[in-house]
């Protein structure tokens, strides 16, 4: 057994090959899927139903294998060498789970697997997992990252948005990590002292352009900003820091996408200064990720519209003093989509767990907040709308906007998305930094924890997610700046959010028993990953409906 020897530009250059090769055969997985779905040269959503299983399979290999090529090219040549290791570990494995994926696939498809298990089994193949996945590679690479002092998972970062981050990092140790046990342990709603520092540093404008009091500029959408800021708040606190910028990133994006200029100027300043603060209140009891299904009804009326029905998991609904409601104005329930407009619903804030309010019109709004394993903080509610008056004005675009309802929410989840990946970024930091800490501190049979291979094992393959996590949420975020990437923002928080959970769990195992009492932070981190993966669009919802579609649509292109 040696330890990887193939980290220089000749094994990255072996590694890149096979990559590329690889994702020619999920080309041929995606065309013979896409042919599959399409007798008639147009995809089949019946067809594509009845595919779901191979369908998430491969939206989960073109995610991994995205993640991959950002990885080796985030290289250069100053990367250090634990750089190309984390990268060349995290080809290694994602090769041996791409190829599986694929493999499953191609029998459900008839398409000839002996090529891609030849790729498998080829010299360059055998030698990447020898050099990467061998005891002493893991072994050295694990050490590595122990005893490293520079951040993981490198990214080009402008010198504003560096200092930014330092600014919020130095926030977020000094004051979210205090406050994180105590807000979580005890179920507290996020409290004006930490609220109140981060309106005057201005996090509630990050997703608004700097005309309206953001400091997103006029062109592009400021996303390097955005991750750096949520990813950092995120590592001291998922749900009393990092999160609260999703809701003003997808009701700023929203209204940007369709508001009237007056809209824009009345409601954008404000959310940028976190007054009021955002809720948005999409899924509904019995519809979840099927936007173009929601049934709350919006019923016109003098000077407006009522609202009757039911939303569910509305997050930070109680202390918000403003409700992004997506509602179906057109009683038509065959129009689908195109029949769903968005409402600003404006509301008293509270911290309490539960409220009720009553318009003098008769109208009534109640909402009671659902307990949750995890992500404590912000709150979830259900809420009940009966006959509640929402002015005309609060229409998003006004009379131009009805029915437009879908698309404005779409704009706004792309930001949403991207967000949340940045987030799951910020809490496998925190996971992997307290793991290591761990390893190197606890003694089990008179050594260390992190002298185990088994545990420096761990610690390596969870750094080289990490790393190729953020390099990837950087690479999209960009991407999205310059105009494209939606897609590919769906592809980071499919993958970044599932990674979450593992770099969690593997975090949690590394504590033993500690990691299971609620005392030890990593039995937060491992309970808030959970939901990363629910929210912003359900991993399954975003992989089939998403992902899925879109590699399908152009194949047949």
């Amino acid at each position: 057994m040696k330890a990887a020897a193939g980290t220089g530009e000749q094994g990255i250059g072996a590694a890149t090959a096979l990559v590329a090769r690889l994702r020619e055969h999920l080309a041929e997985a995606t065309h013979a899927m896409a042919r599959a779905c399409a007798p008639e040269g147009r995809l089949s959503s019946k067809l594509l139903d009845r595919v779901q299983v191979p369908a998430f399979e491969l939206a989960h290999a073109a995610a991994e294998l995205l993640a991959t090529r950002v990885a080796f090219e985030s290289l250069h040549p100053a990367s250090s060498p634990l750089d190309a290791r984390l990268a060349l570990l995290f080809a290694a494995e994602a090769m041996l789970s791409v190829g599986g994926r694929l493999d499953a696939v191609f029998l459900e498809f008839g398409i000839d697997a002996a090529p891609l298990h030849a790729l498998a089994r080829s010299a360059a193949a055998i030698a990447l997992r020898r050099e990467t996945l061998g005891i002493d590679a893991l072994d050295a690479t694990g050490r590595m990252v122990a005893t490293t002092q520079s951040a993981l998972g490198p990214v080009p970062m402008a010198d504003d948005v560096a200092m930014a981050q330092e600014a919020f990092r130095r926030f977020a140790a000094e004051v979210v990590a205090p406050m994180a046990e105590e807000i979580h342990r005890q179920d507290l709603t996020v409290p004006e002292t930490l609220l109140g520092p981060l309106r005057e540093m201005g996090v509630f404008g990050l997703a608004i352009p700097q005309a309206y009091g953001g400091s997103a500029p006029e062109t592009g959408h400021g996303n390097p900003l955005m991750i750096a800021v949520t990813e950092t708040l995120s590592e001291a606190s998922l749900a009393a820091a990092g999160s609260l910028i999703t809701r003003p990133e997808i009701l700023s994006r929203a209204l940007i996408a369709g508001g009237t200029p007056a809209q824009k100027a009345a409601w954008l300043p404000r959310i940028a200064a976190g007054e009021p603060l955002c809720a948005i209140a999409i899924t509904e009891p019995d519809h979840g990720s099927d936007v173009a299904g929601l049934s709350l009804k919006a019923s016109p009326t003098d000077g407006g519209w009522l609202l009757d029905g039911a939303k569910t998991w509305c997050t930070f609904a109680g202390k918000a003093g403003l409700i992004m409601v997506v509602a179906r104005t057109d009683p038509d329930r065959t129009m689908g989509h195109k029949g769903l407009s968005v409402l600003l619903v404006e509301k008293p804030s509270t911290e309490a767990h539960a409220f009720d309010i009553a318009q003098e019109g008769g109208g009534r709004l109640r909402g009671k907040a659902i307990p949750t394993i995890g992500y404590r903080g912000m709150h979830s509610f259900d809420l009940s709308f009966e006959n509640f008056f929402v002015p005309d004005r609060c229409v998003i675009g006004e009379a131009q906007g009805l029915g437009q309802g879908f698309y404005f929410t779409m704009a706004g989840m792309t930001g949403g998305r991207m967000q949340t990946a940045a987030r799951a970024t910020g809490v496998m930091r925190a996971a992997l930094d307290a793991a290591v800490r761990y390893a190197g501190d606890r003694k089990v049979f008179g050594a260390p924890l992190i002298d185990c291979p088994l545990t420096s094992s761990k610690i390596a393959r969870m750094a080289a997610r990490f790393a190729a996590c953020r390099q990837l949420t950087y690479a999209v975020g960009a991407m999205l700046d310059q105009g494209r990437g939606r897609m590919e923002a769906s592809l980071v928080k499919l993958f970044a959010c599932r990674s979450a959970e593992l770099v969690t769990r593997e975090a949690l195992q590394i504590h033993g028993g500690m990691g299971y009492a609620e005392e030890t932070p990593v039995s937060r981190y491992f309970v808030d990953a959970r939901v990363l993966s629910i929210f912003e669009g359900a991993e399954e919802t975003l992989a089939l409906k998403v992902v899925a579609r879109t590699l399908l649509e152009e194949a047949l292109t």
